[in-house]
């Protein structure tokens, strides 16, 4: 059993809910599980075997708060097992768009990235609703022809989960969140 510590920054809680249910995966597979909202100050490291860290993408990058978190202790998390996840918005694209947007690099989360250098990153889709738009974004948004909704894929995120079990199950138990 090893002790797994997940952060998440969500704005509006789809990114919140994928870790949670990360989090409610990797306990089925007998690990210690604290999920908690990324505090760019918090003692979070050090104190888990592994972490999983995720956050919303707004305009190409993490949630300003998540970004400056991992950039400040960029050097710690490389010494631990980390993944990474972000969570966007390309399943609400049109398929044309959806595809170019499933290969496109996201320069800022691709560098935070290369700064970690996590086991793995992952992205998702997650949840975006008319309110979750200025009134500029709605109108683009619509001239792209995208769709609201929610678009979380459960079975990919709970797929990657247990990809996340089986390495945990490779390392040595430790301690516990605290």
């Amino acid at each position: 059993m090893v002790s797994v510590r997940i952060l998440y920054a969500s704005e509006h809680h789809s990114t919140q809910e994928i870790a949670s249910r990360i989090g409610r995966r990797l306990r089925t597979h007998g690990h210690r599980v604290e999920v908690r909202a990324l505090d760019p100050g918090g003692p979070w490291l050090h104190q888990a075997d592994a972490l999983v860290m995720g956050s919303a993408v707004h305009d190409g990058a993490w949630l300003p708060r998540a970004e400056a978190a991992v950039r400040g202790r960029a050097e710690q998390l490389r010494e631990q097992p980390v993944w990474m996840f972000s969570v966007g918005m390309s399943a609400a694209l049109p398929k044309p768009l959806r595809l170019l947007a499933d290969r496109a690099e996201q320069p800022r989360i691709t560098a935070l990235v290369d700064v970690v250098r996590p086991r793995e990153h992952q992205r998702f889709s997650g949840v975006i609703r008319r309110e979750h738009l200025d009134r500029k974004g709605a109108v683009l948004f619509r001239l792209l022809g995208c769709r609201y909704g929610d678009h979380r894929d459960w079975a990919a995120v709970e797929a990657w989960a247990d990809d996340i079990a089986g390495q945990l199950n490779e390392l040595p138990a430790h301690g516990s969140p605290r």
